[in-house]
């Protein structure tokens, strides 16, 4: 289920095992406060746990296991988070068997940032998957709409998503954003376009999100302006290349790919409207154009790297193929 279901789910009871998982450490955090709230504890220093899971390896983890079993103290439950718990298909088997037989009186999380290879988790039984991934822009514009109108103030529908966009998706951030506009704006404001383009700083992500985009736009002046704002901010020329090749190259893969939107999303670890967006502007400059763009610039951004070019020389000879060439 979506971060945003697991509320609703509480209502209906507690399950033994939970795998709060996404690259969203607010989504995170609220799940494992909200799993802690549900349990109720009186005596939280008997009966909640937190446990490293690179700790749990051989008999550790089988200590573990039988310690899940153990009755809470002065409570009608207890709480046991593991954190970062990447085990292989061997090393499940014993919380396999748990899962199977588990305590009715033991709430597990196990609370991860994301796969790291070994047993995929997700899909093993009697486990709750809580997925706190970033959501899609949409979804946030609704989200922080709603913040802002639980901090009794207003926000305008084309600042909603901007603020989304300057945050890159970030909900801990956003939160902070809203706060503090109600300290600038009062009670009762309204936050329009012009305040989140004022009092929010751009996240770096996005600005080279913004670069990449101008670069495959083939938007000189934006582009030059977005670089300008970067360098002028100390960010290196290796690492613009780094992320122009890596654009060209994500335009390639999918352009040349014969696999669906859903399929190739799930492959790259992305959305499939990402897909369909990067098929729509490699369709655009055409597929031998993205491939040509690709290896100039990867063969630019090598030699950088390696010093067989100047960063800066390598920076405009890139410039100079996507803009001009």
């Amino acid at each position: 289920m979506k971060f945003a279901q697991l509320a609703k789910s509480l209502k209906e009871g507690l399950a033994p095992v939970y795998l709060i998982e996404g690259d969203d450490a607010f989504f995170r955090d609220r799940a494992v406060e909200s799993l802690r709230a549900a349990c109720a504890l009186s005596n939280p220093s008997l009966n909640e746990l937190r446990t490293d899971g690179e700790a749990l390896k051989g008999d550790k983890l089988l200590s573990f296991r039988d310690d899940l079993y153990t009755l809470p103290f002065f409570d009608e439950r207890r709480f046991v988070r593991v954190h970062e718990f990447y085990p292989t298909e061997k090393e499940w088997e014993p919380l396999s068997a748990y899962c199977e037989k588990p305590s009715q009186t033991t709430v597990l999380a196990i609370v991860n940032r994301g796969k790291k290879g070994g047993a995929d988790l997700k899909k093993k039984k009697g486990v709750v998957f809580v997925d706190c991934s970033r959501e899609e822009e949409e979804t946030l514009c609704r989200w922080v709409s709603g913040l802002v109108r639980h901090n009794g103030m207003e926000i305008d529908g084309d600042a909603a998503p901007l603020l989304v966009r300057y945050c890159v998706r970030d909900c801990a951030r956003m939160k902070q954003e809203a706060e503090k506009f109600r300290l600038i704006l009062g009670e009762g404001g309204r936050i329009a376009k012009k305040d989140v383009e004022e009092y929010v700083a751009e996240d770096a992500e996005y600005k080279i999100y913004e670069l990449t985009q101008a670069a495959s736009r083939r938007n000189f002046g934006r582009f030059s302006e977005i670089l300008a704002d970067l360098t002028g901010k100390g960010y290196d020329e290796i690492a613009a290349l780094s992320s122009l090749a890596a654009h060209f190259r994500t335009l390639a893969e999918v352009s040349s790919s014969p696999l669906s939107d859903g399929e190739l999303a799930a492959v790259l670890s992305v959305k499939p409207y990402s897909v369909q967006k990067n098929r729509e502007t490699a369709a655009r400059l055409g597929r031998e154009k993205v491939k040509e763009y690709y290896m100039r610039l990867y063969e630019l951004s090598c030699g950088a790297k390696r010093g067989a070019y100047q960063k800066t020389g390598a920076l405009s000879a890139a410039i100079a193929k996507i803009f001009f060439g």
